[in-house]
């Protein structure tokens, strides 16, 4: 049997990768693309907690890592958020980093997190970014109004809608593998505690003088609609009765 948990359930990530795709396809209709979108985030948070727990049944498997994100003009430092608010809410822990070049600012993301967060995070925000950059390509700006300012502030609201579905998503997973527990068995939540606490640690040592992000201030009016296009991308909605295939049978035999 392969144990690491990202090997063991290719078939599933194959799955999610597909879905988001469609979700992306500008041909699919917004009630076709929130259905992909909620079947891929349902995926995810499963995908995410049955990788947690197998790798708590087979010691080394699944270890803490780490990756840089550098995130393009235009808009970069709104992309990094997006970024790093999506890697928090799937258990990674996300530092945003600045770099001054002669060509203005470059931002970045340093993520730390077990490998299948990780790759759960790059999953889902490879789509996110997608589907935000076409949704936002397509709405005007209100005459008169900035354009860079109405778009910043159309991603932020497009971030906080995503951020907060997400965050009901993994919720209602782990509350199921809470509840479909063993008896004698340890709780998906306390696996999930010591993985937080391992990644957080791992961040510190890396930045031990790790200091607080300011919040910014935006200008536009574009949130209210970009938040409105975050609640149609349908991330907390539970659709799917949550089916951890391959990864459950891997850690029922470990």
């Amino acid at each position: 049997m392969n144990t690491h948990p990202v090997g063991a359930d290719a078939p599933i990530l194959a799955k999610i990768r597909k879905l988001l795709a469609k979700a992306e396809d500008q041909a699919a209709t917004r009630q076709e693309a929130e259905t992909y979108t909620a079947k891929a985030a349902q995926l995810i948070a499963d995908y995410g907690i049955d990788a947690a727990l197998l790798a708590a049944a087979v010691p080394g498997a699944d270890v803490v890592g780490d990756r840089i994100v550098v995130l393009e003009r235009p808009f970069g430092k709104d992309k990094a958020e997006l970024l790093a608010d999506v890697a928090t809410r799937l258990r990674c822990r996300a530092v945003l980093r600045t770099e001054r070049t002669s060509e203005g600012k470059v931002y970045a993301v340093h993520l730390f997190g077990h490998e299948s967060d990780l790759v759960r995070t790059d999953l889902l925000f490879t789509s996110l970014l997608l589907q935000a950059t076409g949704l936002l390509a397509r709405t005007p700006v209100p005459p008169g109004e900035h354009k860079a300012a109405f778009r910043r502030s159309w991603l932020a609201g497009f971030r906080v809608a995503i951020v907060r579905r997400l965050a009901a998503t993994e919720a209602d997973a782990t509350r199921s593998a809470d509840a479909g527990s063993a008896p004698g068995a340890r709780s998906a939540t306390l696996v999930l505690a010591d993985r937080s606490r391992a990644v957080t640690e791992a961040m510190h040592d890396a930045y031990p003088r790790l200091g607080t992000a300011r919040q910014r201030s935006l200008s536009g009016s574009g949130m209210p609609g970009g938040y409105a296009a975050g609640q149609r991308a349908d991330l907390g909605e539970t659709r799917l009765s949550g089916q951890r295939r391959a990864l459950g049978r891997a850690r029922a035999r470990a």
